[in-house]
């Protein structure tokens, strides 16, 4: 087996597993429903095809920015004969969030995934149509099995928030990942079984979180700053030189 893995990060972003009615809330972290939608339409899948050909992926997340909630609201108008009806609607979203997402599958089929996100054929969105997500969000196939590939792959949080990570003596990362058979889960409502606007279905999956140390992760921070030549730039050099043409110019 061998794992795709993604960079799931955007101003905004929206994972609802229990969104009813005026009130869409979100989940702290991408749901597997919202990813396997994402890939569905980035393989060009209509809502009313089958999503068999997703069941053979197990899915993971590793949580690298925390997102900050937000809440929004819409105004709603339904027209009622001569009358109109108005109420409030909330949604909510992370902000400033970003996760690596990983999906461990045949080789073939991951292929055919990476491709079709590399050109999708529906706009892809995280978890809802106003949340494009940011670059690169492909990071590749790792021949690692999903748990491995979690616990190895690079550090993706923004150079900011890992300084900020520093600072605050932050020193693991969740995952957040399909419980395998032997280990003691909890349910979620998030295994997409149908995404028919007539008739949508979704089934549980079992789900385990765990904490990765992030002095097993590679730096990127560090690893961009080792890669820079040191130079003895002077920055007092330009004012200098500014300084002695405005003489010359005078004399």
């Amino acid at each position: 087996m061998s794992t795709l893995l993604l960079r799931l990060a955007a101003p905004m972003q929206s994972w609802g597993i229990s969104s009813k009615f005026d009130r869409r809330t979100t989940n702290m972290e991408p749901t597997r429903s919202g990813v396997i939608g994402m890939l569905a339409a980035a393989m060009g899948v209509s809502r009313e095809d089958s999503l068999d050909a997703f069941k053979v992926l197990k899915f993971g997340v590793r949580i690298d920015q925390p997102g900050t909630m937000k809440q929004d609201f819409h105004m709603v108008h339904r027209e009622n004969g001569s009358k109109s009806t108005a109420w409030v609607t909330y949604r909510y979203y992370l902000e400033d969030a970003v996760f690596l997402a990983g999906l461990e599958g045949p080789s073939e089929f991951l292929a055919k995934l990476e491709s079709a996100l590399m050109h999708p054929v529906y706009p892809l969105a995280l978890g809802r149509r106003s949340c494009p997500p940011a670059e690169p969000l492909v990071l590749g196939i790792r021949d690692v099995d999903l748990l491995t590939a979690l616990r190895q792959e690079e550090w993706q949080a923004s150079s900011w928030y890992q300084r900020k990570a520093k600072w605050q003596h932050i020193t693991s990362l969740e995952i957040v990942r399909d419980a395998g058979l032997d280990e003691n889960g909890y349910a979620v409502r998030d295994f997409p079984e149908s995404f028919s606007q007539k008739r949508r279905l979704y089934h549980f999956r079992n789900v385990i979180r765990e904490q990765i140390a992030l002095s097993q992760l590679v730096d990127s921070e560090s690893t961009e700053k080792k890669q820079e030549v040191p130079t003895e730039h002077d920055p007092m050099e330009l004012l200098e030189d500014s300084d002695v043409s405005i003489k010359n110019q005078n004399q």
